[in-house]
């Protein structure tokens, strides 16, 4: 089995990582050995660029034809989607634990001693101590930025000056994973995990609007039970579909506040989606694919199982994923078959790939930032 994520107890003000070693005692399964492949579609690197080695959570956003990703001693960078040009590069001063959150215009991230750090254009607007460890990429939008903490209380500060506007707190199991969690813009509403719960927040005053079970927790102790929503959450048209922890897979109609479809899967990393299908890979790296309207099984594949697959991205005729050994694959999402097959640095694909016009940009765990675009 792939490595189990580290958890968190949220009850500390600042949450305390501890690695599940009696999960990981037995040894890995030997990964699934590559089938020889000839390319049945076409797509280079075309530019890289490097930052920091990646030790935290990591959310890459595209927006305004840019990519903005952080480096893990605390560089936020902006770069130009075509060509990888830098844009502008800031710096938090400190180790982060979460980022990056961005707009095109304000960015932000969070360190490793729970400060909010703000930027406009790569300068320092802002600081803000939480007082809780945060492993979720704050969301910035309508000049506001969002924190979601390892206790799943929601803040809102004003992005200008940073006040404080709202807090949501609610309780929960004394766990959480010290990985992403699911803190998202819906239209109007602020979509947030809370545990295992999709919920509609109002944004403008932190009132909950509509709360919807995901997963169900379940076994005999508190790790077992842990089924916090995954992020990134993955929309379609008022879809938003995503994983809770080790329980399911489910998407939820966030217009209506309903559950949509919902199945019994293990795994630990987030899905991608499309309008006709849902895609993600489980424990053991077996991906499966759901179609979007009904959760009906469309097809699963074990071609890449043991490889310790990233979060994947639905794009074009493909399905993306990217694995520990930093190769990246494209699939048929029609099939699961493979289709084209790329290398990077070595090491593993961290977040989820994300894509700007035509080029998709993928980074790994040594900081190595890939732009790959289809001829």
């Amino acid at each position: 089995m792939r490595s189990m994520p580290a958890l968190a107890r949220a009850t500390l003000p600042l949450t305390v990582a501890v690695l599940l070693l009696a999960a990981c005692a037995s040894s890995k399964p030997k990964p699934q050995p590559l089938e020889p492949l000839t390319p049945k579609i076409a797509g280079r690197a075309v530019w890289n660029q490097h930052v920091d080695d990646i030790k935290f959570p990591l959310t890459v956003v595209a927006v305004r034809d840019m990519f903005v990703v952080a480096g893990g001693d605390g560089t936020v960078l902006a770069l130009e989607a075509q060509s990888g040009r830098e844009l502008w590069r800031g710096n938090a001063g400190a180790k982060l634990s979460a980022g990056v959150g961005s707009d095109g215009r304000f960015a932000a991230v969070v360190t490793r001693e729970g400060e909010l750090v703000t930027f406009e254009q790569g300068q320092v607007k802002w600081r803000k101590s939480l007082g809780v460890r945060v492993n979720t990429a704050p969301l910035v939008a309508g000049e506001r930025v969002f924190v979601l903490g390892a206790d799943r209380a929601v803040q809102a500060f004003d992005m200008i000056d940073g006040r404080k506007l709202w807090a949501l707190q609610r309780a929960g199991d004394p766990l959480t994973l010290t990985q992403t969690g699911v803190l998202a813009a819906f239209k109007d509403t602020l979509v947030i995990g809370q545990g295992p719960r999709m919920t509609g927040v109002d944004p403008l005053r932190g009132a909950m609007r509509w709360e919807v079970p995901v997963g169900s927790p379940r076994g005999a102790n508190e790790i077992e039970r842990l089924a916090d929503l995954v992020g990134p959450v993955a929309r379609v048209g008022d879809t938003l579909c995503a994983r809770s922890f080790q329980a399911a897979v489910g998407c939820v109609d966030a217009e209506k506040g309903n559950i949509v479809w919902t199945k019994n899967i293990g795994g630990t990393d987030g899905v991608a989606a499309d309008a006709q299908f849902v895609f993600g890979a489980d424990a053991s790296d077996r991906i499966t694919a759901w179609k979007t309207p009904t959760g009906e099984l469309a097809w699963t594949s074990d071609k890449l199982q043991y490889r310790g697959l990233s979060t994947p991205l639905s794009v074009g005729k493909t399905v993306v994923f990217g694995d520990e050994d930093g190769t990246v694959h494209w699939l048929a999402r029609e099939t699961g078959e493979a289709q084209l097959r790329l290398p990077t640095d070595g090491g593993a694909i961290v977040a989820a790939p994300v894509v700007s016009g035509t080029t998709m940009l993928v980074v790994t765990r040594k900081g190595g930032l890939f732009a790959f675009r289809p001829e």
